[in-house]
């Protein structure tokens, strides 16, 4: 039988939604699972946490995986392991249960970024690769926008079974679109020999250069800055700036959705320039001047909104940019083990983050969850427009990648 053809970009976009349905799917019905499950919020705290140590902990193990053993072989098996493990938690829906699935989810979530990326790296045009990570991102902007509706919304009309069960019918349709398609030619199948520029470190420690390092510490200052929004801002606003519910939501909602068009917006721009670093420092550095408008507080309803949706482009404006930035700094054949390792970096800032904003809500201080994002825009500013410079004062290098 003649297989159906689909894109290997579109293969790897709708992996990369599920990736983020599997990230949000847990988060999203905690609102419902205290009375399904018999538990308090500190516990599901917990393994909400459990989620992202796991996935910390694998993130850069998977990357060396991926380079050794193919990426396209270990992306099915992160997904099958991902969906395998919201069956089985739909069949037994219980406390310790989720712990298990928590842990299995978050090991299996350290595969997509490396395996995605490699994948993209190997098989994009050079012309049009700031785009195609444009379009992977957006997938996975889509995939955190709609879980939230749909789990609660199967949650509500069944149980918290079915939406479980819901969540791995989405996998298992993509495993199929995956061994429906098979791997495209030119995509190998087998995974590069890593090959460092001349002078590099070479082997497995061709990837912990200073510039991989920087671009991981990059990685935590983006999901510092943007997670405080996502997360904390609707809180803060309605503590410490007397704003209503509703309107707190709309501001959010117009910072997701500019968010994503920004990305799209964004992989246009990277195509046609090699400056990626000043165009994150630019754009964080006038969404940092915006988020110094809220933190100052007292605006109309239709500016909070604007204000929030431009701040919502400008940062996903830089999306395509950082993951240029990241393949750029890649030794060839190595994008695997080099997007785990900065990939990392969004853990830990998804780790320190929420600790970081729950104090300054705990203890009145609401305006501090915008200062402290503007302290981290501006740090982000700073570290991308010194990664830039450094690299526009060296001489291009045999095997480097722009």
């Amino acid at each position: 039988m003649r297989r159906p053809h689909i894109p290997m970009l579109a293969q790897i976009s709708v992996a990369h939604l599920v990736s983020h349905v599997y990230i949000m799917a847990i988060p999203a019905l905690l609102p419902l699972l205290p009375d399904a499950l018999g538990v308090t919020f500190v516990e599901l705290g917990a393994a909400v946490s459990l989620f992202n140590v796991m996935s910390a902990t694998c993130q850069i193990p998977m990357g060396f995986i991926v380079d050794r053993f193919g990426a396209r072989r270990v992306l099915v098996l992160g997904i099958g392991t991902g969906t395998a493990s919201f069956f089985l938690l739909s069949l037994f829906p219980s406390y310790v249960g989720l712990l298990v699935a928590a842990g299995v989810l978050g090991a299996s979530n350290a595969v997509y970024h490396p395996s995605d990326y490699a994948i993209l790296s190997r098989s994009m045009r050079e012309t049009i690769m700031g785009k195609a990570f444009s379009v992977h991102s957006f997938a996975g902007y889509g995939g955190s926008a709609a879980t939230p509706f749909l789990m609660v919304s199967i949650a509500t009309l069944f149980s918290i079974s079915g939406a479980f069960f819901a969540a791995g019918t989405l996998g298992t349709i993509v495993l199929a679109m995956f061994f429906l398609a098979g791997p495209e030619k030119n995509v190998p199948v087998e995974p590069a020999p890593p090959q460092a520029p001349a002078g590099a470190p070479k082997g497995n420690m061709a990837v912990f250069t200073l510039p991989v390092l920087v671009l991981t510490g990059l990685y935590v200052l983006l999901s510092l800055s943007t997670a405080s929004i996502e997360r904390f801002s609707v809180s803060a606003l309605m503590e410490g700036y007397g704003v209503t519910l509703p309107l707190a939501n709309t501001a959010l909602t117009a910072f997701l959705i500019c968010s994503a068009v920004g990305v799209l917006s964004g992989g246009e721009l990277a195509d046609r320039t090699r400056r990626h670093g000043f165009v994150a420092a630019v754009a964080f550095g006038v969404a940092a001047v915006l988020t110094v408008v809220v933190a100052l507080g007292d605006l109309p309803p239709l500016l909070l909104v604007v204000l929030f949706a431009l701040i919502g482009f400008l940062t996903g404006v830089i999306v395509p940019s950082r993951d240029m930035l990241v393949r750029a700094a890649s030794p060839k054949g190595g994008e695997g083990k080099t997007f785990g390792v900065v990939s990392s970096g969004f853990n830990i800032g998804g780790t320190i983050g929420p600790l970081l904003c729950g104090y300054f809500l705990d203890h009145g201080l609401p305006s501090f969850v915008f200062w402290a994002t503007v302290a981290f825009m501006v740090l982000t500013v700073l570290v991308t427009w010194a990664q830039e410079s450094r690299r526009g004062c060296e001489p291009e290098r045999a095997g480097s990648r722009g």
